[in-house]
C-alpha cells in the first residue's frame, strides 16, 4: 500500500518542485504535530490565519454547533441565515458608519475580484490601480493587481487599465485621476518584507480619491483582525476606505473573506445586471458561524491590546549579527537577512528543531513572523531561541 506522502505526491497538484511534505496529524495553540508525534511552533499561521492558534475550543464549539444545524444552503438570493446576519452585524458595529454592507466571498482572492467589480460597476470607469510589491490574490483580476512582474509574465495577457503605482511615494499619488475607479492599497505592505506607510501617505491617497471620485479600497486580508495591534489597521492611521477587504484570520481557521463598503455603493450590483456578483460559497454557515466566534473572542478578550507588547519581546531577543534589520507592525514581522541561500538553510534548521517560519513573495531574503495572537511570552522565547540557534549554525 502506498504512504500518504506517495500518494500526496502522486495526487495532490504541488505549486513547487520540492514541497516541505510536512504530515500534519494535529494542532493545538500555537503547535502542530506530525505523525511521528513531534511537534512544531507555528510562528506563521498558516499565513495570517490562525489568529487564535488552532483547536480554538470557542471556534470548535461554534463548528460543532452550527454542522449540527446545517452546512450550506442558497447563500444567495432569497434565504435569511443566521451565522451571515450575525457575522455582518458584529462587523457593522466595529466599523465607521459608511463601511455598513457585507458581501461574504470564500477567500481574499474573491474578495479582490468582487470588490474590482464593484468600483467598475459603480463609478462606470475601468481603471484600477495598486502598488509595485503588493498581492491581493492570485486568480486573474487579483493577479492583474499584483505589483510583482515574475509572478505575473508568464501569465499574461491581464486585465486591461490596471496600473502600478509606489507605495510611499507621494509624487506618484497624482497618477491617481478622473479616469481612475478604485485604487487598492495594503495599509501595511506585507509581501514586501513589512512595509509600513509614511506618516501622513494614506491621508494624502484618501484625499486624492476625494478630490478625483476614486474609491480607497484597503485590502486588509493580512492586516485586519487584531494583527496589527487594532483591530482593523486603519483605525491606526485614522483614515477610512470606501471599500474594506478581509480573509485569512478573519475565517478564524476556515475559508470565508468579504468586502465590505456603504449599502449605497453595494446596491449597484443588484441591477444592470441583476446578479452583478454571486457565489456559491462565500458565506458559508459553518464558515461564518467560525468567523463570529473568531471575532468575538478576540474582541472579547481585547487580545490586539497585548499584540505590541508580544512584538517588543520578538525584537528584545532577536538580537544577532547576521538580522540586518526586523521590520514589523505589530505581530507581522520580518527579518531581514543578507540572501536567501542563507535564510533557505536558516529556515530548514529551524524546521529540523521544531519552528515552521518562511519568506515572503516579494523579499525572499526576510524570514516571516506571524504567529498566532494567543502566543505567551514563554512560547515566544522558545521560538526565538530555535532562530538564534539556527542563525548560529548557518552563520
Amino acid at each position: 500500500m502506498l504512504s500518504q506522502r506517495q500518494l500526496f505526491l502522486q495526487h495532490v497538484a504541488q505549486t513547487s518542485d520540492a514541497p516541505l511534505a510536512l504530515e500534519i496529524e494535529s494542532a493545538q495553540g500555537v503547535y502542530l504535530y506530525d505523525t511521528s508525534g513531534k511537534k512544531y511552533i507555528d510562528l506563521i499561521s498558516g499565513i495570517n490565519v490562525s489568529v487564535l492558534g488552532h483547536c480554538h475550543p470557542k471556534i470548535v464549539e461554534a463548528i460543532q454547533m452550527q454542522a449540527a444545524k446545517y452546512a450550506h444552503t442558497l447563500v444567495y438570493g432569497e434565504f435569511i441565515q443566521a451565522p451571515q446576519v450575525q457575522l455582518a452585524k458584529f462587523l457593522v458595529d466595529l466599523l465607521p458608519q459608511n463601511l455598513n454592507s457585507v458581501y461574504f466571498t470564500n477567500s481574499g482572492t474573491e474578495a479582490t475580484e468582487g470588490a474590482m467589480k464593484l468600483a467598475k460597476r459603480f463609478t462606470g470607469r475601468t481603471e484600477i490601480i495598486s502598488c509595485l510589491k503588493s498581492y491581493h490574490g492570485s486568480t486573474q483580476g487579483a493577479l492583474s493587481l499584483l505589483g510583482d512582474e515574475y509572478f505575473k509574465s508568464a501569465f499574461r495577457p491581464l486585465l486591461p487599465d490596471t496600473r502600478q503605482i509606489r507605495y510611499n511615494n507621494f509624487d506618484d499619488i497624482n497618477l491617481i485621476t478622473k479616469k481612475t475607479a478604485a485604487i487598492f492599497i495594503e495599509p501595511v505592505q506585507a509581501e514586501s518584507g513589512i512595509t509600513n506607510p509614511e506618516i501622513n501617505y494614506l491621508k494624502k491617497i484618501r484625499e486624492r480619491c476625494n478630490e478625483t471620485g476614486t474609491l480607497l479600497v484597503f485590502d486588509e486580508i493580512q492586516t485586519g483582525c487584531g494583527r496589527t495591534g487594532t483591530f482593523f489597521r486603519f483605525e491606526a492611521e485614522n483614515v477610512v476606505p470606501d471599500i474594506l477587504l478581509l480573509a485569512k484570520g478573519f475565517g478564524g481557521g476556515l475559508p470565508l473573506g468579504c468586502f465590505i463598503s456603504s449599502k449605497e455603493i453595494m446596491w449597484s450590483l443588484t441591477n444592470n445586471p441583476v446578479l452583478g456578483h454571486i457565489t456559491t460559497f462565500g458565506g458559508n454557515a459553518v464558515c461564518c458561524a467560525a468567523s463570529l466566534a473568531c471575532l468575538q473572542t478576540i474582541v472579547d478578550e481585547k487580545l490586539y491590546k497585548n499584540v505590541n507588547q508580544k512584538a517588543d519581546l520578538f525584537l528584545q531577543l532577536l538580537q544577532h549579527h547576521a538580522i540586518k534589520k526586523i521590520t514589523n507592525c505589530g505581530l507581522m514581522m520580518a527579518i531581514h537577512l543578507d540572501n536567501f541561500a542563507n535564510l533557505r538553510k536558516v529556515i530548514d534548521v529551524c524546521l529540523k528543531n521544531g519552528l515552521i517560519t518562511d519568506w515572503f513573495l516579494f523579499a525572499d531574503n526576510c524570514m516571516r513572523i506571524a504567529p498566532p495572537l494567543i502566543i505567551s511570552e514563554e512560547e515566544i522565547k522558545q521560538a526565538c531561541t530555535i532562530i538564534l540557534n539556527a542563525l548560529d549554525k548557518v552563520y
